[in-house]
């Protein structure tokens, strides 16, 4: 396969919504020819509106393209646009290279690779960190898996939807870090708010917590990007009462599939089993819908601390 530069290249995009139509939109933005479907008409409106050529099923966005991005919300899903006389091993042109950017199972990440390759196709697992913001802007993290020579012909894309594109592994590896990697958010962004909490009883200005931690030993994203309270990071998600950001629906989703896995490995992992409860209890109501930092609220509200 020739370099996936925009001259020439066309790239299917199936699943438009919050972080796949961005990414089909900068790919639109940087010259690539963009196909992309979504069942939401909405979804396929908007996109076009930026660029992306409308495709009324799966099979008509993929056929002919030399990439097929993806972007579900889970892996059945993503298993079902795959399979079926319908789906994308079905019309895909042989050699095409798959890359999917949802956050899935490892084990339905590998499932679909290997059916992948058995079509005769390419496949990368790229599960992204950024959020909404960081596909808007291009500067998302892309953690891949798959083989290294399909990895580097997919960079000239990445590149252009992301800051940095890194191999993890053969399939599944990029899930897998995917899912370490937001167990760990999730347990530092409670012990943020945790912090902020007893400050706040402690008779500490929240300006001076975050001065100080936010270049000692406990700056961590979650404090010096995401900061649960407002007023030290103007930018952060509680300075526009917790709209999202990375919703605290898809923290509870993506700590599922953590803790499933830590289930089957049998790993201690009480951190993370208690993150994925705190979670769990605030992805009941409004509350699932705002930003994962809310947990500084249910924090605050719980210690007797009035904002």
């Amino acid at each position: 396969m020739s370099a996936l530069t925009p001259d020439g290249t066309t790239v299917a995009f199936v699943g438009l919504g919050h972080m796949g139509g961005p990414m089909a939109a900068n790919l639109a933005k940087a010259g690539y020819a963009v196909r992309g479907f979504d069942v939401v008409p909405e979804a396929v409106a908007k996109a076009e509106e930026a660029g992306v050529t409308g495709a009324a099923s799966i099979a008509e966005a993929v056929a002919g393209a030399d990439v097929v991005m993806t972007s579900l919300p889970n892996g059945a899903l993503l298993l079902g646009c795959y399979r079926g006389e319908d789906g994308i091993l079905a019309h895909a042109q042989p050699g095409a290279l798959l890359v999917d950017t949802s956050t899935v199972d490892v084990d339905d990440a590998r499932a679909a690779a290997d059916e992948a390759r058995a079509a005769g196709l390419r496949a990368l697992d790229a599960p992204v960190s950024g959020g909404v913001v960081g596909a808007e802007a291009g500067t998302l993290a892309f953690m891949v898996g798959g083989p290294e020579a399909d990895v580097e012909a997919a960079r000239p894309v990445l590149d252009v939807l992301g800051a940095r594109a890194v191999r993890c592994g053969d399939s599944g590896a990029g899930q897998a870090v995917k899912l370490c990697n937001n167990m760990l958010l999730a347990i530092h962004q409670i012990g943020v708010a945790e912090a902020f909490a007893l400050a706040e009883k402690l008779g500490v200005e929240d300006q001076a917590l975050y001065d100080v931690s936010s270049v000692a030993t406990g700056q961590c994203w979650a404090l010096n990007v995401n900061c649960p309270v407002p007023g030290p990071v103007p930018t952060s998600p509680a300075n526009r009462e917790y709209q999202p950001g990375f919703a605290v629906s898809l923290m509870n989703k993506d700590l599922g599939l953590a803790l499933a896995a830590v289930e089957k490995t049998g790993v201690h992992a009480e951190l993370g089993r208690h993150a994925g409860e705190v979670y769990r209890a605030l992805n009941e109501g409004e509350t699932a819908g705002k930003d994962f930092s809310v947990v500084y609220r249910a924090i605050a509200e719980r210690s007797g601390i009035e904002r």
